[in-house]
């Protein structure tokens, strides 16, 4: 998946004629993403092996909450109003109702969870790093660097890990996935996330980590016909209700600037 998107996104730089700078920040900023984009990924792929998919999405579900506290130390963003946390708490009471209880796990379960809740803090450190060194390339470019960065890492993983054996059997729909994982996950997904990052605050573009499973809900109910229990529902609602409440000073904010530029006289 990463030498995908690698590739591809260096096919696009020489395509669109997009400059590549290397100069001493540019260099910083691909070491930084690269390395939390790689170690954040390691550690949730080995975590996964341990623990089901629904605790880790309750667990990056929290990355809102760690970022707002990252950006408030080190970028003096004052996100984490009391409001926002009591939004960001029932976004997570709604996530926990959705892929709730129990979760089992393997014999190495604790190790898989702490992996997990490890590789989400990297994350969110490496977002509100990234926020920190404003360095005004293109996303493109930094998607480039960064995958650049964290592909030879997952590499010698590999080679640690498995010897570089590839699996004995690889199906179609395998192939396809991984291929789809290359162009829309790496390339398209890093790009867009790189690009929010430089126009948003950290806490905003942490909010990702609450809507993404919900999409998959909602994409999965549309395009395979999957059941969603009536827990699901409330989940949801559960996790619209704490965005709304997250986001309510900014929508009365632009609602107020409606307001006042209606009553505005013409000349």
């Amino acid at each position: 998946r990463m030498l995908i998107g690698l590739a591809l996104c260096v096919l696009l730089l020489f395509a669109t004629r997009t400059a590549f700078p290397f100069m001493p920040a540019a260099r910083r900023l691909y070491a930084i993403s690269g390395l939390t984009l790689g170690v954040s990924m390691l550690l949730t792929s080995w975590g996964a092996l341990h623990i089901p998919s629904g605790l880790i999405s309750v667990i990056f579900g929290l990355s809102p909450l760690l970022t707002g506290v990252f950006a408030a130390l080190w970028l003096a963003e004052r996100t984490l109003t009391p409001l926002r946390i009591a939004g960001l708490v029932l976004a997570l009471a709604g996530l926990w109702l959705i892929f709730g209880q129990p979760w089992p796990g393997d014999g190495h379960a604790t190790l898989g969870t702490a992996a997990v809740v490890v590789g989400m803090t990297t994350q969110a450190l490496g977002l509100v790093w990234i926020k920190r060194l404003n360095v005004r390339i293109s996303s493109l470019a930094i998607t480039t660097g960064s995958l650049g960065v964290a592909t030879p890492l997952l590499i010698v993983a590999w080679l640690v890990a498995d010897a570089a054996q590839l699996p004995p059997d690889i199906t179609l729909r395998a192939a396809m996935s991984i291929v789809y994982l290359g162009v829309l996950g790496s390339l398209v997904g890093f790009t867009l996330y790189y690009y929010v990052i430089k126009r948003l605050d950290a806490g905003r573009v942490a909010l990702i980590m609450l809507v993404t499973p919900v999409a998959a809900l909602l994409l999965g109910k549309v395009l395979n016909q999957e059941y969603i229990p009536a827990l699901g529902w409330a989940g949801i609602a559960l996790i619209g209700a704490g965005l709304l409440l997250y986001e309510w000073q900014a929508l009365r904010g632009l609602r107020s600037a409606s307001g006042t530029a209606d009553n505005t006289p013409s000349p």
